[in-house]
């Protein structure tokens, strides 16, 4: 039996991750979240399954929780993320460094056994290298977003080196899914190509990324929880399939059998970064699978979007 803290659980990737870990029947998994860009639609329906409406950011909101229930395992995914609500909200993203240090500080006086980290690939910044590896690419964005990702980080290792405190972090690159939020790009380009509206893109949509279907990013994490290669480490989780946003869109349009047009607005003037592509030599080992390529993954939203 074991006992799962999931913060931001009614997000993208935390809910995803509930279900999975809710399959067991021996675990039990209780969501915080403030639902200020989760859903609670968005949260499995699991009799294993608990929500608290509460703010990790806030040390009175979660330590009644830690004293509530014993966790076993910690999965801090709570953050405020899309690239325009980060640009435009820069104090709350700094906020979010509060919750880092509640939630590692209430774990190492309870007895959790691990701590995991949902930092980004936002923490590179524009790329010295590529594919990006965990243990050579300097992490040099000085964006709030990614500072307080790379801040956390930082924390997580100094726990482990100070109390103990085992962790994994990953850096996830773009995951997207049938819960994503129309803020990203993937869901934003579907749900466009599907009612033959415009796509728009920023700029000449020259600028590079990879997607990884969120069946790949969980079954990662899932066995990172079990693998004892991940504790202490830092993991790369996305795909490794790079392609230009303007190839994205065409890709979209075709499976689709869209009349949509693309239409191009300005570049945003900070934030989208020229190329993103991880390397995935860890990842891999962890997964042991080929990736979800991007036409099975949007095929899959298809048919979610139709059933619907």
């Amino acid at each position: 039996m074991s006992t799962f803290l999931i913060t931001g659980g009614a997000g993208n990737i935390g809910s995803a991750l509930a279900e999975s870990l809710a399959s067991d029947p021996d675990n039990d998994i209780v969501i915080i979240d403030n639902l200020s860009t989760g859903h609670l639609n968005k949260i499995p329906k699991a009799e294993n399954i608990r929500f608290i409406n509460a703010n990790v950011n806030i040390y009175n909101d979660i330590v009644p929780v830690f004293g509530r229930f014993e966790f076993d395992y910690v999965f801090h995914l709570a953050a405020v993320v899309g690239v325009q609500r980060t640009l435009a909200h820069p104090i709350a993203v700094l906020e979010d460094i509060e919750g880092i240090k509640n939630l590692l500080s209430l774990s190492k006086n309870s007895g959790v056994q691990r701590v995991f980290f949902s930092s980004s690939s936002e923490v590179y910044g524009e790329p010295f290298e590529i594919p990006q590896n965990e243990n050579t690419t300097p992490l040099n964005s000085r964006l709030p977003y990614a500072i307080v990702k790379n801040v956390g980080e930082a924390f997580f290792k100094a726990y482990q080196k100070e109390y103990g405190l085992d962790y994994t972090i990953f850096r996830f690159f773009n995951t997207y899914g049938p819960k994503q939020s129309e803020d990203f790009v993937i869901p934003r380009f579907l749900k466009a190509a599907l009612r033959n509206e415009p796509i728009t893109i920023y700029g000449e949509g020259l600028q590079t990324r990879s997607f990884c279907y969120i069946d790949d990013t969980v079954e990662t994490v899932v066995k990172a929880l079990h693998s004892a290669n991940c504790i202490n480490e830092v993991l790369n989780v996305g795909n490794d399939k790079e392609m230009t946003i303007l190839e994205l869109a065409h890709r979209i349009i075709k499976l689709t059998n869209s009349k949509s047009e693309i239409i191009h607005r300005e570049a945003l003037e900070e934030g989208d970064m020229r190329r993103r592509c991880p390397d995935l030599s860890k990842m891999r080992s962890i997964l042991g699978k080929e990736l979800t390529t991007l036409e099975e993954g949007l095929t899959q939203l298809m048919d979610i979007a139709v059933q619907s």
